[in-house]
Protein backbone atom coordinates (compact mmCIF):
# COMPACT_ATOMS: atom_id res chain seq x y z
CA UNK A 1 0.00 0.00 0.00
CA UNK A 2 3.01 2.28 0.98
CA UNK A 3 4.33 1.86 -2.43
CA UNK A 4 1.05 2.97 -4.11
CA UNK A 5 0.95 5.91 -1.64
CA UNK A 6 4.27 6.73 -2.92
CA UNK A 7 3.65 6.25 -6.34
CA UNK A 8 0.79 8.69 -6.70
CA UNK A 9 2.50 11.62 -4.51
CA UNK A 10 5.35 11.62 -6.57
CA UNK A 11 3.40 11.71 -9.34
CA UNK A 12 1.44 14.26 -8.30
CA UNK A 13 4.26 16.09 -7.32
CA UNK A 14 5.84 15.72 -10.42
CA UNK A 15 2.71 17.07 -12.24
CA UNK A 16 2.49 20.09 -10.03
CA UNK A 17 5.73 21.14 -10.31
CA UNK A 18 5.71 21.15 -14.14
CA UNK A 19 2.33 22.55 -14.15
CA UNK A 20 4.28 25.25 -11.82
CA UNK A 21 7.06 25.39 -14.65
CA UNK A 22 4.63 26.31 -17.36
CA UNK A 23 2.93 28.79 -15.83
CA UNK A 24 5.52 30.87 -15.08
CA UNK A 25 7.25 30.34 -18.53
CA UNK A 26 3.99 31.67 -19.55
CA UNK A 27 4.08 34.33 -16.83
CA UNK A 28 7.59 35.80 -18.51
CA UNK A 29 6.65 35.31 -21.95
CA UNK A 30 3.52 36.86 -21.36
CA UNK A 31 4.75 40.33 -20.01
CA UNK A 32 8.28 41.05 -21.34
CA UNK A 33 7.70 39.63 -24.70
CA UNK A 34 4.23 40.29 -25.47
CA UNK A 35 4.09 43.07 -22.76
CA UNK A 36 0.48 41.95 -22.09
CA UNK A 37 0.90 40.49 -18.44
CA UNK A 38 -1.35 37.36 -17.86
CA UNK A 39 -3.58 37.88 -15.05
CA UNK A 40 -4.05 34.66 -13.34
CA UNK A 41 -0.53 33.26 -13.50
CA UNK A 42 0.86 35.16 -10.75
CA UNK A 43 -2.12 33.81 -8.27
CA UNK A 44 -1.77 30.26 -10.09
CA UNK A 45 1.80 30.12 -9.42
CA UNK A 46 2.18 30.88 -5.92
CA UNK A 47 -0.55 28.71 -4.97
CA UNK A 48 0.71 25.66 -7.22
CA UNK A 49 3.84 26.36 -4.71
CA UNK A 50 2.11 25.84 -1.83
CA UNK A 51 0.64 22.66 -2.82
CA UNK A 52 4.18 21.09 -4.05
CA UNK A 53 5.83 22.40 -0.66
CA UNK A 54 3.37 20.74 1.10
CA UNK A 55 3.18 17.54 -0.58
CA UNK A 56 6.53 17.57 -1.01
CA UNK A 57 6.94 17.48 2.88
CA UNK A 58 4.67 14.69 3.30
CA UNK A 59 6.63 13.00 0.26
CA UNK A 60 9.60 13.35 2.08
CA UNK A 61 8.68 12.73 5.51
CA UNK A 62 7.88 9.86 4.11
CA UNK A 63 10.74 8.73 2.63
CA UNK A 64 13.15 9.71 5.94
CA UNK A 65 14.41 12.64 3.88
CA UNK A 66 13.71 15.30 6.14
CA UNK A 67 15.33 17.60 7.91
CA UNK A 68 16.90 16.12 11.46
CA UNK A 69 19.22 17.07 14.54
CA UNK A 70 20.77 13.33 15.12
CA UNK A 71 23.28 13.75 17.37
CA UNK A 72 21.70 11.86 19.87
CA UNK A 73 20.04 9.05 18.48
CA UNK A 74 23.88 8.16 16.63
CA UNK A 75 25.11 8.20 20.79
CA UNK A 76 22.08 5.80 21.82
CA UNK A 77 22.04 1.81 21.89
CA UNK A 78 20.03 -0.07 19.70
CA UNK A 79 16.90 -0.75 22.04
CA UNK A 80 16.81 3.40 23.36
CA UNK A 81 17.22 4.18 19.98
CA UNK A 82 14.35 2.44 18.74
CA UNK A 83 12.45 3.90 22.01
CA UNK A 84 13.93 7.33 20.78
CA UNK A 85 12.46 6.90 16.85
CA UNK A 86 9.10 5.92 18.12
CA UNK A 87 8.58 8.53 20.33
CA UNK A 88 9.73 11.13 17.59
CA UNK A 89 7.37 9.65 15.08
CA UNK A 90 4.52 9.90 18.07
CA UNK A 91 5.19 13.82 18.31
CA UNK A 92 5.09 14.17 14.44
CA UNK A 93 2.03 12.65 14.79
CA UNK A 94 0.81 15.35 17.45
CA UNK A 95 1.85 17.92 15.87
CA UNK A 96 1.07 17.61 12.33
CA UNK A 97 -2.50 16.16 13.66
CA UNK A 98 -3.48 19.25 15.18
CA UNK A 99 -1.71 21.69 13.27
CA UNK A 100 -2.62 20.07 9.48
CA UNK A 101 -5.05 17.86 9.77
CA UNK A 102 -7.46 19.23 12.61
CA UNK A 103 -6.29 23.40 12.08
CA UNK A 104 -5.74 22.88 8.25
CA UNK A 105 -9.32 21.55 8.07
CA UNK A 106 -11.33 24.06 10.05
CA UNK A 107 -9.81 26.49 8.01
CA UNK A 108 -10.92 24.31 5.02
CA UNK A 109 -14.16 24.39 6.54
CA UNK A 110 -14.48 27.96 7.40
CA UNK A 111 -13.48 29.36 4.37
CA UNK A 112 -15.85 26.85 2.49
CA UNK A 113 -18.60 27.91 4.24
CA UNK A 114 -17.88 31.19 4.18
CA UNK A 115 -17.51 30.92 0.52
CA UNK A 116 -14.54 32.74 -0.11
CA UNK A 117 -12.88 33.48 -2.95
CA UNK A 118 -9.45 33.97 -4.21
CA UNK A 119 -8.93 37.36 -6.30
CA UNK A 120 -8.11 36.12 -9.30
CA UNK A 121 -9.57 33.00 -10.49
CA UNK A 122 -12.66 33.14 -8.59
CA UNK A 123 -11.91 29.50 -6.75
CA UNK A 124 -12.89 28.48 -3.33
CA UNK A 125 -9.89 29.04 -0.94
CA UNK A 126 -10.74 26.04 0.61
CA UNK A 127 -9.54 24.26 -2.28
CA UNK A 128 -6.19 26.14 -1.65
CA UNK A 129 -5.92 25.47 1.58
CA UNK A 130 -7.27 21.10 1.48
CA UNK A 131 -3.55 20.78 0.73
CA UNK A 132 -3.08 21.10 4.78
CA UNK A 133 -5.15 18.58 5.52
CA UNK A 134 -4.00 16.03 2.48
CA UNK A 135 -0.64 16.46 3.29
CA UNK A 136 -1.10 15.92 7.62
CA UNK A 137 -3.02 12.93 6.88
CA UNK A 138 -0.11 11.83 4.50
CA UNK A 139 2.29 12.32 6.97
CA UNK A 140 0.63 11.03 9.93
CA UNK A 141 0.25 7.48 7.82
CA UNK A 142 4.34 7.45 6.72
CA UNK A 143 4.37 7.95 10.38
CA UNK A 144 2.26 5.36 11.63
CA UNK A 145 3.63 2.81 9.20
CA UNK A 146 7.08 3.85 10.64
CA UNK A 147 6.14 2.88 14.03
CA UNK A 148 4.58 -0.21 12.67
CA UNK A 149 7.88 -1.31 11.16
CA UNK A 150 10.20 -0.05 14.37
CA UNK A 151 8.24 -2.30 16.49
CA UNK A 152 8.33 -5.28 14.13
CA UNK A 153 11.98 -4.61 13.48
CA UNK A 154 15.26 -5.84 16.06
CA UNK A 155 16.57 -3.43 18.03
CA UNK A 156 19.75 -3.99 15.84
CA UNK A 157 18.95 -3.01 12.67
CA UNK A 158 17.61 0.41 13.32
CA UNK A 159 19.93 3.19 12.02
CA UNK A 160 20.62 6.09 13.62
CA UNK A 161 20.19 9.12 10.62
CA UNK A 162 24.32 9.31 10.57
CA UNK A 163 27.14 7.61 12.73
CA UNK A 164 28.59 9.90 14.74
CA UNK A 165 32.36 10.44 14.02
CA UNK A 166 34.05 12.27 16.15
CA UNK A 167 36.92 13.73 13.33
CA UNK A 168 34.31 14.62 11.03
CA UNK A 169 32.26 16.74 13.76
CA UNK A 170 35.45 19.05 14.86
CA UNK A 171 36.53 18.78 11.41
CA UNK A 172 40.39 19.57 10.49
CA UNK A 173 41.04 22.83 11.94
Amino acid sequence: MRKIIDAVTRYALVFLMGLLVIVVVWQVFSRYILNAPSTFTDELARFLLIWVSLLGAAYYSGKNQHIAINVLPTRLNPPNRKKLNILINLIIIAFVGSVFVIGGGMLVWITYTYLQLTPTLQIPMAFVYAIGPISGILIIYYKLTDIMDLLRSDPEEVEGEHQFDQEEFTGSI
